[in-house]
């Protein structure tokens, strides 16, 4: 049941939303931070999911719907806390009105952490008097920040999936905000309301869309993440130029976004299979994969730099090897630990863990350096990830 103070509730839990983030140093912005306190983010996400202290009997992880109904304290305190929440997996679209646990799944549409959110279009150098577009519009909470501090008129948001657009529109319109919607796939931007000022995305990219730069006005600035399908990331901020090339550096912090569902990675099969074809004979590997899968800052930058390496690549770890498959190429390695070592064995025409080892080297070499000293450069001939003291790095084709 709904109490009939929601609304009062939800006024104050915004006010203390706000301070947070600014008292972090997330919000400085004068502008933004009002927007966060006018806008009613409960109103966006009437139900979502949240990870229980659970699993089934296969090791997934249990996901429980919170909704005003099944739980108002809950669900009205977790809308104004900074945290993601996730509103759909594997693209169904729940029943709220009688929602059930769910295990596993992977996430395809979320309301992001406010203090993400914001940062976004603060990275984004987003000003009073631009024209935007948002990829991405998932719940539209996002696109109501946006509004409120840009003016609806200068607001264009799209989203792949229909349904997650006609729930955004109706709660947008509800509250006031009427910016230009639209189903579309980011990969190709919005040619109807182009030229913008800024594109910011919410998805990822494997690399950056050539739609993108032709719809954004010279000197203007388009914010997006770039990943891959060994979950590497990496924002960049990139300046346009007349000519239809761009540049721009990488930005610091670890953040992820969900692929753009036409940049997900393909179904590769058993990974046992692919290692069953490699040859018997090995070689004590130069690198611990653990570089790249390990749970710290230092690993999720390197594993974007293996991705840029091997950019089609995807890894999986069954047991303790480590598999890297390629199904454009039909290639493979397997690194299999012993006694303080790891073999590693490989097959076909590229040498996927190689490749990576060559990077990892180079990092080494320049002295480990950081995120923030590698910027990235799109022209007719393809993307590069440069760095002045290591080798270019080529972006996948787009």
């Amino acid at each position: 049941m709904i109490p009939a103070d929601l609304e009062t509730d939800a006024v104050r839990l915004r006010k203390a939303l706000a301070k947070a983030l600014a008292d972090d140093g997330s919000l400085g912005d004068p502008g933004w931070r009002a927007a966060v306190e006018s806008v009613p983010r409960h109103r966006f996400v009437p139900g979502f999911y949240l990870s229980a202290d659970e699993r089934d009997g296969q090791g997934l992880i249990a996901w429980e719907p919170v909704t005003a109904d099944t739980d108002y304290g809950r669900w009205l305190t977790a809308a104004y806390s900074d945290t993601t929440l996730i509103t759909q997996f594997d693209g169904d679209e729940p029943d709220w009105k009688q929602p059930a646990v769910r295990y596993g799944g992977a996430p395809t549409s979320s309301s992001t952490l406010p203090s993400l959110v914001v940062r976004m279009w603060a990275d984004a150098d987003v000003q009073q008097g631009h024209t935007v577009l948002e990829i991405g519009t998932g719940t539209g909470y996002s696109t109501a920040l946006a509004c409120e501090r840009l003016g609806s008129a200068d607001v264009t948001s799209i989203e792949v999936d229909p349904h997650r657009l006609e729930q955004a529109a109706s709660a947008l319109y509800d509250c006031g905000y009427t910016p230009t919607l639209a189903v579309a796939d980011g990969v190709y931007g919005y040619w109807p309301e182009a030229s913008f000022d800024r594109i910011v995305a919410a998805c990822s990219f494997r690399a950056v869309p050539p739609a993108l730069l032709a719809q954004v006005r010279p000197g203007g600035k388009i914010l997006l993440t770039l990943s891959g399908w060994l979950y590497g990331y990496a924002r960049v901020l990139l300046t346009v130029n007349g000519d239809g090339t761009a540049e721009g550096q990488l930005l610091g912090s670890t953040v992820s976004f969900m692929s753009a569902r036409t940049h997900t990675p393909p179904v590769f099969g058993n990974p046992i299979h692919w290692a069953a074809g490699l040859p018997e004979a090995g070689r004590v590997s130069r690198h611990s994969p653990e570089r790249i899968t390990a749970a710290t800052e230092e690993a999720f930058h390197l594993r974007f730099l293996a991705q840029c390496a091997a950019p089609d690549a995807q890894m999986m770890t069954v047991g303790e090897s480590v598999h890297l498959v390629d199904v454009v190429t039909g290639s493979a390695a397997t690194l299999t630990p012993c006694e303080d070592r790891w073999q590693v064995r490989e097959g076909g025409p590229v040498k996927l863990w190689e490749r990576i080892e060559r990077v990892l080297s180079a990092y080494d070499e320049a002295g480990r350096p950081e995120q923030e000293t590698f910027s990235l450069h799109v022209y007719g001939g393809g993307q590069h990830l440069r760095h002045p003291q290591l080798p270019d790095l080529a972006l996948p084709r787009p």
